[in-house]
């Protein structure tokens, strides 16, 4: 199964649920603008939060790298539709082609390898985050900007194995936050003191081959109904 290609697909469904079809151009069915490039980098600066980077707070702390991951996912749900936008409106061709070239980059069987824990500290994995956000406005090739992810995604401890199972988990919440006032703004976020994204996470680990529509049924289980 090529993993980047039924990540794709995942993500253009999502999107044209979520912002209707045609949202390559720009524009939501609702008439609101879209920016994944926004939508990335701020997904980025709350990754670099996961780190303690401040001089001034929390000196002896580690960085988070369950949240790490999960702001990874997030990102690739973002740098998934930039790419799935620019081979739209500028002809680069068809979301298998795309899946091609990303299964082609230099990084990428690093990438398709066992998780290998990074040898860099903090501040030069920070470094790393911070290339992909300067990439996004740089005039780069969709692959180049792909590929600079790539990097963020390796030393977060993620292979693409591990990134495919958290974004397909991540893809679903997203589908039942929509499906419970996420847009409309009465989605409950925390869930016993909990917020949905561990809740997500603990249904994964506990049961590896747990199925889509499985997932979607333990998070209305645990949904609140406050």
């Amino acid at each position: 199964m090529n993993k980047i290609l039924q990540m794709l697909l995942l993500q253009q469904q999502l999107n044209d649920a979520t912002n209707g079809e045609g949202w390559e151009k720009g524009t939501t069915k609702n008439g609101k603008p879209i920016d994944w490039k926004r939508a990335t980098y701020l997904e980025c600066a709350e990754l670099i939060e996961s780190y303690p980077w401040k001089h001034w707070k929390n000196i002896d702390a580690e960085p988070d790298y369950a949240n790490i991951k999960i702001e990874a996912v997030d990102i690739w749900h973002f740098i998934m539709s930039q790419g799935l936008e620019d081979y739209k409106m500028q002809n680069l061709g068809s979301i298998e082609v795309l899946a091609v070239n990303i299964n082609a980059l230099p990084n990428f069987q690093t990438f398709s390898a066992e998780i290998t824990p990074t040898t860099k500290d903090h501040y030069a994995q920070i470094e790393v985050v911070e290339n992909l956000m300067r990439t996004l406005f740089c005039g780069k090739s969709t692959e180049i900007l792909m590929e600079a992810f790539i990097d963020v995604a390796v030393q977060s401890g993620l292979n693409l194995d591990a990134l495919y199972t958290l974004y397909v988990g991540k893809n679903i919440l997203n589908k039942f936050r929509q499906d419970h006032g996420y847009k409309e703004g009465s989605y409950i976020k925390i869930w016993n003191g909990e917020e949905d994204n561990v809740i997500m996470q603990r249904v994964l680990e506990e049961n590896e081959n747990v199925t889509p529509e499985e997932l979607y049924k333990a998070l209305e289980k645990a949904y609140p109904n406050e």
